[in-house]
């Protein structure tokens, strides 16, 4: 009965917020109350709860923090040069700004932490698909799934574990893969050639100038990163946040490309871009700024203390220097405060969802009927059956559930039939690209909540992208012998 009910509260989730029948904090809070009343534990709701919530306090906290960090990075200039960079090497073509999206996602991936991949993308790359009209799911869809690619590094968390569960080096399981992980990241690679042509398709081209020079609109709204120093010129605004090919920048708004979503009159009133005369900046202190950066990504790396306090040493010396002055610092608080409270408040809705969840039993039996649901003749290929059963698991529940809750049962399986915990371990990496898109990953909300894109538009755009990928890395796994 749990794991049907366990089933059933994931997919009354899912289809809820797809459909947008509900907000995700409503539904994070009220689909797992009711489910856990009709289980017959709602009195120990509140015990689930503040078991949930204290797991996911340091990472509320972190997010908070370092939402404020980057924010400030952002407002001091950090950034400009990299959106500038990018911005004259894709040349405003759409295919070119996909593709800069999934590098700019894989490189900063690089130090281990999903949150801080997608507030730097998003930082980098939102201006340039809201000023050329661009899907705002395509940037979510395609940073997610190639930080999911690069979130298998050792010290990203999955490899990790899986590696603590078996107890086996995360060396011996991470080397070996490399090659299924390098096809991974050029299935995302392509992934954004065919997403970019298709948005192409959809808008045209721009030149160079007409992206980097400044317009005034109606509503006096500041485009993206003059750096170009042109003059300004005035147009009508059609209520978007950026035009198209002249005549066709209409048509462009009344386009229809998956997931692509509505644009809100406020929100575009409200964007700002990076402009580049913005009181905040403070070119004097850009290599401070970028050491600082440099130097808590690479703490970070090395742990050499845990990430929340980084990020809020980091924050407070940043705010500190680059605004003495305290109604400085309050206007720069104030003016992140939006990004923290959705994002910190959607993470301690998951709380619920994940305390409920593991709470009431059900993610065990959700997961003791999937293991023995496996045929005995499939012993031998266990390796396999670990690859693809990891692409669903670690979508429907936490990294730690399944690593340490299911990995040892299919482990001691394979065992069984001669199947080495090796190959067990790294095909139980295979279903990293979609698990960042999971519900119970709260960089995700990060993600989409600073790239203003619903929660249900990203996961029925990015879902079938990220488990094509999933399975392009198995495949290649087996290919090369290394599952």
């Amino acid at each position: 009965m749990l794991t049907i009910l366990g089933f059933a509260m994931i997919a009354t989730f899912l289809v809820l917020i797809m459909m947008k029948k509900m907000s995700p904090i409503a539904a994070l809070v009220l689909i797992p109350a009711l489910f856990c009343v009709a289980v017959g534990q709602g009195a120990k709701l509140g015990d689930y709860v503040i078991e949930g919530v204290g797991n996911l306090a340091p990472t509320a906290a972190m997010l908070m923090f370092a939402i404020v960090y980057f924010g400030v990075m952002i407002d001091v200039g950090l950034f400009d040069p990299i959106v500038r960079g990018i911005l004259r090497f894709c040349k405003a073509d759409p295919m070119r700004i996909v593709i800069g999206t999934a590098v700019l996602a894989a490189i900063v991936s690089l130090d281990g932490d999903g949150s801080t991949t997608f507030m730097i993308t998003v930082s980098a790359m939102y201006p340039l698909y809201k000023r050329l009209k661009m899907s705002l799911v395509v940037m979510t869809g395609v940073a997610a799934t190639a930080n999911g690619v690069m979130n298998t590094l050792p010290w990203g968390g999955p490899t990790a574990r899986a590696a603590t569960a078996l107890k086996l080096d995360a060396g011996d399981i991470f080397v070996p893969m490399i090659p299924a992980l390098g096809v991974g990241l050029a299935a995302v690679l392509l992934l954004a050639v065919v997403l970019g042509r298709r948005e192409r398709k959809r808008l045209g081209t721009l030149t160079l100038d007409e992206v980097l020079t400044t317009e005034t609109v109606t509503e006096s709204q500041t485009v993206l990163v003059g750096s170009g120093g042109g003059s300004d010129r005035t147009r009508t605004n059609s209520g978007g946040a950026g035009t198209g090919t002249g005549a066709d920048a209409g048509d462009a708004r009344g386009a229809e490309a998956e997931g692509d979503e509505d644009e809100d009159e406020d929100e575009d009133e409200g964007f700002k871009g990076l402009d580049p005369n913005r009181a905040t900046l403070r070119p004097k202190l850009y290599w401070f700024n970028a050491g600082l950066t440099v130097a808590l990504l690479t703490a970070m790396i090395m742990e050499l203390m845990p990430i929340p306090v980084l990020f809020l040493l980091g924050a407070a010396l940043a705010l500190t220097v680059n605004f003495p002055h305290m109604p400085d610092q309050r206007a720069r608080i104030a003016a992140h405060a939006d990004n923290v409270l959705n994002v910190s408040g959607m993470v301690f809705a998951a709380a619920v969802f994940t305390g409920v969840l593991s709470g009431t039993g059900m993610v065990d039996h959700m997961a003791d009927w999937l293991v023995g649901a496996i045929p005995d003749g499939m012993g031998p290929h266990m390796a396999i059956v670990t690859g693809i059963l990891s692409i669903p698991l670690t979508y429907f529940m936490s990294n730690d559930g399944f690593y340490f809750g299911v990995v040892p049962v299919l482990a001691e399986a394979g065992a069984a039939h001669g199947v080495s915990p090796l190959e067990i371990a790294r095909a139980s990496l295979v279903g990293q690209p979609l698990h960042m898109s999971s519900p119970l990953v709260p960089a995700v909300y990060v993600l989409v909540g600073m790239a203003k894109v619903e929660f249900g538009d990203h996961t029925r755009f990015t879902v079938k992208w990220a488990a094509l990928t999933s399975l392009v890395v198995l495949c290649a796994g087996l290919l090369f012998g290394i599952i």
